[in-house]
C-alpha cells in the first residue's frame, strides 16, 4: 500500500534530449539524458616578438568555435518506462529486460549508430549533416566533431546490450552571422600589423581600410616619411581612420 503523494515521474516523463539532423529534420530522442555537460571555447592571440624586450606583443586574432561534450548511457536491458523514445521503442526494450539473457535480441548497436553515424558524409551535401541539440535551456547547432563508443555488457550470445558514447559537438554559424560580428573588418579599430617581405602601405591600406588611398594616414601614424622603405619584421601602427 503505497501512502501519500505518487511519483511525479511516473506520470510526467522526463524531458529528454534531443539531437536533430537539420538536413532532413530526423530527431533522435536519447534513452538517457547526460548527467553533466560541458560548454567550452577558446579565443586566439598572435604573439609578435619585440626587440629588447622580454614579452611580446600580445594582439587579439580571432574567436574559437564553441565545442559541446558530453556522455550518452544506452541499456535495453533497462525498463522501458525510464529510457526516451517512441512508444513502440520503450516496449521493445521493456520486453528485451523481461527475457533471459540468452535471449536478448536487442542489440544496442541499433540506438548508438544513430548518433554515431551522424559524422558520415551525406551524399548530397558532401559533408556531414549539420545538427541541432536541444535539451530544456540548452540550444546548441553544429556538427558531430568526434565520437567514441565502449561497450560494457553483453549477453550470453555475445551481443551488446549496454554502451557509452562519448561526444563532443562542435559550433556552426552561417557566413553572413559571422561578418556581421566580425570586429577584425571594421577599419574604426587600431590594429597592429607586422611587416611582410613584400608588403607595401598600398597594399596594408586596401586591405585595412578598403581603400589604398589611405596609406597616409599609416605613414604617418608610424613617422615613415618614405613610404617605399619598409623593412620585414617592423611593427606598424594602423590606425582608426576617423571622420
Amino acid at each position: 500500500m503505497i501512502i501519500g503523494e505518487a511519483n511525479p515521474n511516473l506520470t510526467t516523463p522526463l524531458e529528454k534530449m534531443t539531437i536533430t539532423n537539420l538536413d532532413n529534420n530526423d530527431v533522435i530522442e536519447v534513452l538517457y539524458n547526460p548527467t553533466t555537460y560541458v560548454l567550452s571555447k577558446k579565443v586566439k592571440y598572435s604573439q609578435t616578438p619585440m626587440m629588447n624586450s622580454d614579452a611580446p606583443l600580445v594582439q587579439f586574432y580571432s574567436g574559437g568555435a564553441e565545442s559541446l561534450t558530453f556522455d550518452l548511457f544506452f541499456d535495453t536491458m533497462s525498463s522501458g518506462m525510464d529510457v526516451g523514445g517512441q512508444w513502440n521503442e520503450r516496449k521493445k526494450i521493456t520486453n528485451n529486460s523481461l527475457a533471459s539473457s540468452v535471449d536478448n535480441e536487442v542489440d544496442v548497436r541499433d540506438y548508438t549508430s544513430k548518433v554515431f553515424n551522424l559524422m558520415y558524409v551525406n551524399e548530397d551535401t558532401h559533408e556531414p549533416p549539420e545538427l541541432g541539440i536541444a535539451w530544456s535551456s540548452l540550444q546548441f547547432r553544429g556538427y558531430l566533431l568526434s565520437c567514441t563508443q565502449t561497450f560494457t555488457k553483453f549477453s550470453e550470445n555475445g551481443t551488446p546490450t549496454r554502451a557509452t558514447l562519448q561526444c563532443t559537438f562542435i559550433e556552426h554559424r552561417d557566413d553572413a552571422e559571422l561578418f556581421a560580428k566580425n570586429p577584425l573588418e571594421s577599419p574604426d579599430t587600431t590594429k597592429y600589423r607586422a611587416v611582410r617581405q613584400g608588403d607595401s602601405l598600398w597594399a596594408m591600406a586596401a586591405k585595412e581600410y578598403g581603400e589604398a588611398s589611405q596609406w597616409r594616414q599609416i605613414a604617418s601614424a608610424n613617422g615613415l616619411d618614405n613610404p617605399r622603405r619598409l623593412r620585414t619584421g617592423d611593427l606598424l601602427v594602423v590606425p582608426a581612420l576617423t571622420d
